[in-house]
């Protein structure tokens, strides 16, 4: 095992999670409502692109990290763990700029593929929604090297966030085609 990177204040944390996941669920729940209509010089849909290569990237770190720390490489496995929070940070900024200033897209698909969207879209909101507290929990249990309440967490952690961060470029796949002007 490595060496705790950060003093245990279970209050302290306690707090800074929940704090930091309420804020940015309000903050993503009420600029969903909002849409600012400006021109930035490019297709503003880039930003759902770039929304997917990082979801991608993340889906493919999750698996790294799995490995590294199933080979015991437990410095790998934080590093590669703490790559995919810093993504996961700009997928929020990008995510609440797309929604901004595109507002929502309608899924124009029909039959079975629309069936498995909204199945996919159903699924991924609400768990994309609650992931957040304990990606931020699991992080620090294994940064204070509480390891065994770290690897209890990171049990229900690693399957939701994995799911999310896939069908989030599922669910790209399927409504980039009704953006308009850019289809992906």
């Amino acid at each position: 095992m490595i060496q705790a990177s950060i003093q245990k204040n279970d209050k302290k944390a306690k707090i800074l999670i929940f704090l930091v996941s309420i804020i940015v669920f309000v903050a993503v729940t009420v600029l969903a409502k909002v849409e600012i209509k400006v021109d930035l010089g490019f297709d503003l849909h880039l930003f759902a692109l770039a929304n997917a290569i990082i979801n991608g990237i993340v889906s493919v770190l999750l698996v790294a990290a799995l490995f590294a720390v199933k080979a015991k490489k437990f410095i790998l496995h934080k590093n590669i763990m703490l790559v995919a929070m810093v993504l996961s940070v700009l997928f929020l900024v990008s995510y609440i700029c797309h929604h901004l200033f595109t507002g929502s897209t309608s899924y124009g698909g029909e039959g079975v593929s629309r069936t498995i969207y909204f199945i996919i879209l159903l699924t991924h909101i609400p768990l994309a929604g609650i992931i957040l507290p304990f990606i931020l929990f699991t992080a620090y249990r294994g940064l204070t090297g509480e390891w065994e309440k770290h690897r209890k967490l990171a049990k229900i952690t690693w399957p939701i966030w994995f799911y999310v961060a896939i069908t989030g470029v599922i669910v790209y796949v399927m409504i980039s085609p009704y953006y308009g002007v850019y289809a992906g």
